[in-house]
């Protein structure tokens, strides 16, 4: 039996690029993405601290296949700091792509953390681009606002919330992450962000055993 997690006052769930393109129709759709945001727009309300995080690409944007003449999307390039999956150009700043679902609803969400937007990096976690050393802030917001334990859904499991909730445990928040309130891009990545995960010691649960 999966043990129960239960919220305190002190947790803050952190609900990661709910945007049309990551959604069916989009330009970089994840599969099943809409069917989690119902079962999000309910337990969100039972937290009373809730951010929500954007992707925001400028125009030709260095992770953008169509930035690199001759490369086609899911190719790996080696730029400036490591390897670099090249993605089809999506949540470009202003467009409709970029805007959360309109189905997500978390009024009283207190933060949109935006990422990406340096044109020069990509930003998959929602602490740090993926140089492994610019940090985007949330880690001193999280520490003024003495929030202690991050719980994470959304878009996609392999990627944007398994480097946030890896990059949090290094840290030293508590992180948990609500499988079932996340969808991946692909079985191999999924795989192997669940071993990732679990090599560093942090729970994957379902929406169920949150009490």
């Amino acid at each position: 039996m999966t043990a129960k997690t239960a919220l305190k006052d002190d947790d803050v769930l952190l609900v990661v690029d709910i945007q049309n393109d990551f959604c069916e129709g989009g330009s970089l759709a994840v599969p099943g993405a809409v069917e989690i945001i119902p079962n999000i727009n309910r337990f969100a309300r039972r937290f009373r601290h809730v951010i929500l995080t954007q992707d925001w690409h400028p125009p030709g944007h260095l992770s953008f296949a169509s930035s690199h003449a001759g490369k086609r999307t899911f190719e790996t390039i080696t730029v400036s700091y490591g390897p670099q999956m090249l993605w089809p150009d999506h949540c470009v700043q202003g467009t409709r792509g970029a805007a959360l679902h309109p189905e997500l609803h978390v009024p009283h969400a207190e933060l949109i953390l935006r990422k990406g937007y340096d044109r020069a990096i990509d930003s998959y976690s929602a602490f740090y681009e993926n140089d492994r050393a610019t940090p985007t802030g949330l880690s001193g917001y999280l520490r003024q606002r003495r929030l202690k334990r991050i719980l994470l859904a959304g878009l996609a499991f392999d990627y944007c919330v398994r480097f946030s909730a890896e990059d949090a445990h290094k840290d030293g928040l508590a992180v948990v992450v609500i499988e079932d309130a996340c969808r991946s891009i692909a079985a191999p990545s999924r795989s192997e962000a669940h071993s990732s995960l679990r090599q560093r010691g942090i729970p994957v649960i379902a929406a169920r055993d949150l009490t």
